[in-house]
């Protein structure tokens, strides 16, 4: 009967950088007293969206589920040079792409990766992403046409792991970027035992391959094995396969 005309309803949200979602409660208070709170089950979807973003804004990127596709461009681009996907990039144009995407959600954990890997290309743009596909590409494709993950993250560089037979007929070593940095190549087994790990092929193929393609003739028989690779068809298929008629 006192204060009856100072108590007001209201309606918070709050997000929870543990659970990546937003906490909406409905509040009676009296000046800064809460008199009671509760779940509220009418929630404004705008306000919740503003939430997940401020709560971004707060504790930054790493709350996202980036997946790996994004995760990966991120890499290629920051290789290629190009610095639109950086954390400082897109924090600083938050307000751009992550409204578009937490619309509709209660938590970060909803957001779908291919929407996030969307919204990434869509702020480099065609022409950046031309450029970051042109000097990173995310597949290094052999002679034996088989294609690769290049790991951008990898520490002493981009790397790639592949069976030694692919590079077969291969005479210079891969480059990649603008710096032409040569590729860092695990070659393994017809069984993926690591064999050698290289940034030099043609100095391989040259030097420790003699000694490499003793043991590989007596491990993996059903396979070619050629002193000169230099020269060899690319192939991971067996001999019997190679001698089939097409």
């Amino acid at each position: 009967s006192l204060f009856g005309d100072q108590i007001d309803t209201r309606r918070t949200f709050a997000f929870n950088p543990e659970t990546g979602g937003v906490d909406a409660r409905l509040e009676r208070r009296l000046g800064a007293i809460t008199l009671a709170s509760g779940h509220d089950s009418d929630v404004d979807q705008d306000a919740v969206a503003a939430a997940l973003v401020e709560g971004v804004r707060f504790h930054g990127l790493a709350l996202l589920p980036w997946p790996e596709t994004a995760l990966a461009l991120r890499q290629r681009a920051l290789f290629a040079g190009q610095d639109g996907l950086s954390d400082d990039a897109l924090m600083a144009c938050i307000d751009l792409w992550l409204p578009l995407l937490v619309t509709g959600k209660r938590r970060l954990a909803e957001i779908s990766g291919q929407a996030l890997t969307r919204a990434l290309e869509m702020q480099l743009g065609w022409e950046e992403k031309q450029a970051v596909d042109a000097l990173a590409p995310a597949e290094f494709c052999t002679p034996a046409g088989t294609a690769h993950v290049i790991d951008y993250h990898a520490e002493g560089g981009p790397r790639v792991t592949l069976r030694v037979q692919a590079l077969f007929g291969l005479t210079a070593h891969p480059v990649i970027g603008r710096n032409k940095i040569p590729l860092v190549l695990c070659l393994t087994s017809p069984g993926g035992r690591p064999i050698q790990t290289t940034r030099d092929l043609p100095g391989f193929w040259a030097g420790s391959w003699s000694d490499v393609v003793k043991d590989m003739r007596g491990a993996y028989p059903r396979h070619v094995w050629p002193d000169d690779p230099k020269t060899a068809i690319a192939s991971l298929k067996t001999k019997r396969a190679l001698a089939k008629k097409p």
